[in-house]
């Protein structure tokens, strides 16, 4: 799964439990703590329309005005003994214990779609995955130099020419949440081909795409 992470909101190093080790999959078990305006919170939540868990996992999204959540904080001073940092999101946490199982982007959007869905993406050659991944972390790095960044958007755009989402295929998989965001992200300056364009107008017309960052 094409999947990177962005720069953590906290200091502490990230809670990297899963689901299928030690935390059953079991269905309404779970919550996510999602932040406005947080682009990894924005992937997590396209992931979970698109995989149709918007029903099973219930979320909570911190805004501006409240950046700060009394469950959330509960969660992790019950993983972490006097946790006095600041909160981390995306944060998946176990409502049975009232702790939380991980706030690491990729680990949560695996979990979703390979231990609550059962829908494991399809896998293109190593290769083609780590050019991906790198393109996508350029596109999302505000202080990546530009060339860069023109780089990475030339490789996403002849990727994009092959097939029309981010892994071959007739739909959208978790991979196209990450690609979705790092295109539409500030950082993304250079101006895109036409495939990037088509990519973006298509994937623009689907539900789960139609999310306010």
């Amino acid at each position: 799964m094409l999947q990177m992470s962005l720069p953590r909101t906290g200091s502490a190093p990230a809670l990297r439990g899963r689901i299928g080790a030690g935390f059953s999959p079991a269905p309404h078990r779970y919550h996510l703590y999602l932040r406005a305006g947080c682009p990894d919170s924005l992937r997590v939540r396209i992931a979970l329309a698109l995989l149709g868990l918007e029903g099973e996992v219930s979320t909570t999204t911190l805004t501006p005005d409240a950046p700060d959540h009394a469950g959330l904080r509960r969660a992790y001073e019950a993983t972490r003994h006097h946790h006095t940092g600041s909160l981390t999101v995306p944060a998946l946490c176990d409502t049975w214990s009232g702790r939380v199982v991980s706030d690491h982007t990729p680990d949560i959007l695996d979990d979703l779609a390979l231990r609550l869905a059962g829908r494991p993406a399809p896998s293109p050659p190593a290769p083609a995955v780590d050019a991906d991944a790198d393109a996508v972390r350029t596109l999302l790095d505000p202080a990546a130099p530009r060339a860069e960044r023109s780089a990475a958007l030339e490789s996403v755009e002849r990727r994009l020419a092959l097939h029309p989402y981010a892994l071959p295929g007739d739909r959208p998989t978790v991979a196209d949440a990450d690609l979705w965001v790092a295109l539409r992200h500030p950082a993304t300056a250079p101006a895109p081909g036409p495939h990037v364009r088509s990519y973006l107008r298509r994937l623009g017309t689907h539900p789960a795409f139609r999310i306010p960052a």
